[in-house]
């Protein structure tokens, strides 16, 4: 089940967890990552919505099924977040951001803090800078570009199977995802990542309960890269998720639930 919203006068498509949205629920808001879409949070969005929330997980503007240009900032998309919020009718919510998506969930409750409830950060750092041979390949569409990600993305025991749902095949799906995206679609997202320079500052004002949730083997955003966020971040904890890459919604999708079910309360 999903739901068409207009914001800034253009059509975005969120997924809802296969129950209608009602903003009279406490609302759930999951954020997906460079070149990415909604899917990569279905059964955690599912999850949430099978147990008394409210859950929109947009397409970002020019991903998936919404429509619009490209968001060229972490502080463009964290606005956006607000006016999605707007748009179906929602006070205030909670947050979870993976990867790229951590980023403007930083920004948005450090910006908008009356409205943010609590947020959990899924392969987060800050900063995020992104490799120049990942930027380059990115900006030429060139292929190699989603080859980085995908290798970079995953842990080893990933890379070989040992998927947690039998007959998926995990590094695959993941590459598929990305070019899904489109031309310019990767090299906006990590332009945006990699320009990102006020992420501890944001941090510092961030008064809502927040969790970083970390894949021991992530080689993208590593633990020991979150560690100058987690100590500008009030009273932040850290799950740790071991045996995993980047891509934890796929490579460890129970232990991801397990993670944002405590981080979310």
């Amino acid at each position: 089940m999903a739901l068409e919203l207009s914001v800034d006068g253009r059509k975005v498509f969120a997924a809802t967890g296969g129950k209608a949205f009602d903003p009279a629920l406490p609302t759930v808001v999951f954020i997906h990552g460079a070149s990415m879409n909604r899917t990569v949070w279905s059964a955690q969005a599912r999850y949430f919505a099978h147990r008394g929330r409210g859950v929109l997980a947009p397409d970002l503007p020019g991903h998936g099924n919404s429509e619009g240009g490209l968001l060229p900032t972490v502080g463009d998309i964290a606005d956006w977040i607000a006016r999605l919020m707007d748009a179906a009718g929602v006070d205030s919510a909670a947050l979870a951001g993976h990867s790229m998506g951590s980023l403007p969930v930083l920004e948005a409750a450090a910006r908008h803090p009356e409205r943010i409830e609590r947020i959990a950060l899924l392969g987060a750092s800050a900063p995020m800078p992104v490799a120049a041979a990942l930027l380059g390949a990115a900006e030429a569409n060139d292929r190699a570009a989603y080859d980085m990600v995908t290798v970079w993305g995953h842990s080893k025991r990933a890379q070989i199977g040992g998927g947690a749902a039998p007959g998926m095949w995990v590094t695959g799906g993941g590459l598929r995802l990305l070019e899904r995206g489109g031309d310019g679609v990767l090299h906006n997202d990590m332009k945006a990542c990699d320009d990102y320079a006020a992420g501890l500052e944001a941090a510092a004002r961030v008064r809502c309960p927040a969790t970083l949730i970390l894949g021991d083997g992530d080689t993208m955003t590593p633990p020991r890269n979150a560690k100058a966020l987690m100590e500008s971040l009030p009273g932040a904890r850290t799950i740790t998720i071991e045996g995993c890459g980047h891509m934890m919604m796929s490579e460890r999708p129970n232990e991801t639930l397990d993670a944002l079910i405590e981080a979310l309360g």
